[in-house]
């Protein structure tokens, strides 16, 4: 059975290991000490956890039967005529959406604002981490 560390389960959930650190003192989030010493959590445990998350959603969104939700910062807005391009920087991700010039005007989308990119896709390409 796959382990992590307090480090890795961080990384993996996209929270400071404090905040994990807290989760497991707090109690909801299972851990043992290993030989010497070090918290891990048990792969499954940390699955679990995460889909719990995940079932939690952002305030303030709607009903959609997209689940894939990153909340982040606008850091680049580039605009034409027709079309725009938006970047988001949600956590250690990159998301670049193309949109209508008039969708990023109406959402009032500039740099330093937050956003949250909603990813539904047929495809998604999953890669061993």
């Amino acid at each position: 059975m796959a382990t992590y560390r307090i480090g890795e389960a961080a990384e993996l959930l996209g929270v400071s290991v404090d905040t994990v650190r807290r989760w497991v003192d707090a109690g909801r989030l299972a851990a043992t000490r290993d030989e010497n010493g070090h918290r891990s959590i048990a792969g499954t445990d940390l699955a679990g956890f995460a889909r719990s998350l995940a079932e939690t959603p952002d305030g303030g969104t709607g009903r959609s039967s997209a689940r894939n939700r990153l909340r982040g910062i606008v850091t680049a807005v580039s605009r034409d005529s027709v079309m725009a391009q938006v970047d988001i920087q949600a956590g250690p991700f990159r998301v670049v959406s193309l949109m209508s010039r008039e969708a990023v005007d109406e959402l009032g989308l500039d740099v330093g604002s937050t956003a949250v990119a909603v990813i539904k896709s047929t495809t998604v390409v999953v890669e061993r981490g």
